[in-house]
């Protein structure tokens, strides 16, 4: 006969896996487009907004703040069908590497996600392959997001910046 302990388990465990799966009215989302970052370039969409004392002499650029009204658009093309905005900012935060700290929202103006928006936050290592950066929340229809952002550089020009990134973005939601 099974010991109370071993029930306690077995009940635990089960409760565990009930908890964890996804319920009946989440929906699982992906979605695929390209961040356009315009540092230079009428108009820019992103803006170094301040700066330590030592950034202009860091390898890294560290320390440096910038502002951010990126446009997301379905193809690589900047002119193609515009998405949405990456409204927010990113911090140049490593003195080792170009490691940045990213903070936005991801806000829908068309289709059948106008109006909605997700918060991401994490670090973007841009020189890596491809990067991922926690999705912690949403609204409108991604109310409750938790998630993934894939992104990878499509393009970068060193001269000025300016970069093209794809991104794959895996959430759950209500």
């Amino acid at each position: 006969m099974a010991s109370v302990f071993q029930l306690t388990v077995l009940l635990l465990s089960f409760s565990l896996l009930i908890s964890s799966s996804v319920s009946d009215d989440e929906k699982e989302t992906h979605l695929h487009f390209y961040f356009h970052d315009i540092v230079v370039g009428v108009p820019p969409t992103a803006m170094r907004i301040a700066k330590a004392t030592t950034t202009d002499v860091s390898l890294t650029g560290f320390g440096a703040l910038v502002m951010m009204d990126d446009p997301l658009t379905e193809e690589p093309d900047r002119n193609s069908k515009l998405i949405g905005k990456a409204q927010g900012m990113y911090g140049l935060a490593s003195q080792d590497e170009a490691g940045l700290l990213m903070a936005m929202n991801l806000v829908f103006v068309d289709g059948e996600f106008n109006g909605s928006t997700l918060s991401v936050l994490g670090r973007n290592a841009v020189f890596n392959d491809v990067r991922e950066m926690p999705v912690i929340g949403g609204s409108g229809k991604f109310r409750f997001a938790r998630g993934y952002a894939l992104a990878k550089t499509h393009e970068f020009s060193l001269l000025t910046g300016n970069a093209v990134v794809e991104y794959n973005v895996h959430i759950r939601h209500e």
